[in-house]
């Protein structure tokens, strides 16, 4: 089922942070100053209530609708479209430090050599500096944040965020299914990611901000 996205209007603020995002997906690609778009799906844990009938010879398995609660999981998402890198790491909580920590991660294992990475993400109250602070001292926080340029979505305007798509598609070839435990959700996600990176799944973003002023500008206000 796809997602329809309702516009009301469209601020100048709005405009501004849409402008800047579809003007750095514009870019060319430089591995020096990479665009990365990162955002966090939280996934309940669900296990099977009755043990499944196995497949076997002229007969499909079975699995019963009945379910068992294990919790929650969440899993952060972050990709760099235009390379096919896929960084994907699975956590209990989504807790300002758990940012903190996963994007120390991404600076550290996927992006050890880039100048300035360009991190799109939301306006969720965790993905701001202040995160970093409360986590890490004072010279940490800085070291790390010294090569990231933030650029965040409009309100309301997470489909700008390519980091959207590569959820959709983590939901249909991973999570469509009973999951139940952070351990096995962990694996699955591992296995998903090692594939799309094998691979170097890219997205083709071809949404211009020409795009934006031809089918949007009726919404624009201000």
């Amino acid at each position: 089922m796809k997602k329809m996205w309702c516009i009301a209007k469209i601020t100048e603020e709005y405009r501004e942070r849409m402008y800047s995002i579809l003007e750095l997906y514009a870019e060319a690609y430089d591995k020096k100053y990479p665009v990365v778009c990162m955002d966090e799906k939280s996934c309940q844990l669900l296990a099977e209530a009755r043990k499944p009938i196995p497949l076997k010879e002229g007969s499909l398995a079975k699995y019963d609708y009945e379910y068992k609660r294990n919790g929650t999981g969440n899993i952060f998402v972050a990709i760099e479209p235009k390379a096919g890198k896929h960084f994907l790491s699975v956590t209990e909580r989504r807790t300002k430090q758990d940012f903190a920590y996963f994007v120390k991660r991404l600076m550290n294992e996927v992006y050890p050599k880039a100048v300035k990475v360009r991190l799109v993400a939301d306006n969720l109250n965790t993905h701001f500096e202040k995160s970093f602070y409360e986590t890490f001292t004072k010279a940490e926080a800085k070291r790390i944040l010294s090569r990231i340029e933030f650029y965040y979505t409009p309100k309301h305007a997470s489909w700008l965020n390519m980091a959207e798509i590569e959820i959709n598609i983590l939901e249909a070839e991973c999570l469509d299914r009973k999951i139940g435990s952070i351990d096995i959700l962990t694996r699955e996600v591992g296995a998903w990611e090692l594939e799309k990176n094998i691979q170097r799944k890219k997205i083709y973003w071809k949404f211009t901000k020409q795009n934006a002023d031809t089918k949007l500008s009726k919404y624009y206000v201000s």
